[in-house]
């Protein structure tokens, strides 16, 4: 066991799936739960927490570790209704995908004696709720950890030794180049699968069901990626704007040059970009973040939790 008690702020796939992998490796003692929501509250009382409570100051009490695991959006309000209730000593991490907005969020409400480490765990799937989570999620993920510089180095192995005996791969990096970082891996491409499904929308206006009922393997994955929870990816999109627009800006750039090369016939300059971004695929399947066998189903979490 690496903390007895720990406090989940919202109750979401994350949440539910870090209670689940904590339980099954014994990781934590107690797991305390809140969620806006009474139904949310009730099913996690039901699947993973020993105990769900009505307010998150409520849940904090005597808490050893606290996730944050809302919306970016509601950070700030979270934090300051916590604050005065943390006990000394305790360690307070969020799972939000923008960092340098948390810090800003977070930061200020923390008191003398708190430890605050901000983390991002690189996994998900579309699904989203209380019941969405399961206790593999995070196998040989990555979970980036921001860490403040005069943040207590205790803590952060503690946090550390938590999510890797929860199947992380655990790596820390600057704030700034966080969000810069995710913006290309994460942030924009969920901006250009919303938009490209919102083109088929009109498409499908036009052309009655043909687009979704002749959907292509590469529109259902972006279809995967677009049912992702709106909230959140509106909070993302607001609180990284700035390095969403800079690689939105450069993808621009090379949509450009890939219209030019269409419209000009330009063979060899298609095949050659195609032979580049191959190989960044074959380097994510090397590095153990996907698979090469053909999965155009994407199973469901159930099926992946056995």
């Amino acid at each position: 066991m690496i903390y007895p008690r720990v406090a989940l702020i919202g109750l979401g796939l994350i949440a539910s799936s870090m209670a689940h992998a904590m339980r099954a490796q014994g990781l934590a003692g107690e797991i305390v739960g809140y969620a806006k929501s009474p139904e949310t509250r009730a099913v996690a009382r039901e699947l993973f927490c020993d105990r769900v409570c009505a307010s998150a100051a409520e849940a904090v009490k005597d808490a050893d570790l606290v996730v944050l695991a809302v919306p970016v959006g509601a950070m700030s309000e979270i934090a300051a209704e916590i604050g005065p209730h943390l006990k000394p000593g305790a360690t307070v991490t969020d799972v939000g995908s923008v960092k340098r907005a948390v810090v800003d969020a977070v930061a200020p409400h923390m008191p003398d004696g708190v430890h605050f480490v901000p983390g991002h765990p690189l996994a998900g799937t579309e699904y989203s709720g209380p019941r969405s989570g399961f206790a593999s999620l995070f196998q040989n993920r990555w979970w980036l950890l921001t860490p403040l510089p005069d943040t207590d180095a205790t803590a952060i192995a503690l946090l550390r030794g938590l999510l890797e005996g929860m199947g992380a791969n655990v790596d820390e990096m600057d704030v700034e180049h966080h969000d810069l970082v995710l913006a290309v891996v994460s942030h924009v491409p969920h901006a250009i699968a919303y938009t490209m499904v919102g083109v088929a929308d009109h498409m499908r206006r036009v052309s009655q069901s043909e687009v979704i009922k002749y959907s292509a393997s590469g529109f259902r994955d972006f279809t995967r990626i677009a049912a992702s929870d709106p909230v959140m990816w509106r909070d993302v999109f607001l609180t990284n704007k700035d390095a969403v627009l800079d690689i939105l800006g450069r993808f621009a750039e090379e949509l450009f040059v890939l219209q030019r090369a269409i419209r000009m016939g330009d063979g060899e300059h298609l095949h050659a970009y195609f032979t580049r971004t191959r190989a960044i695929r074959r380097g994510i399947i090397e590095a153990g973040q996907d698979t090469a066998a053909p999965d155009f189903g994407r199973a469901a979490p159930s099926a992946k939790e056995g």
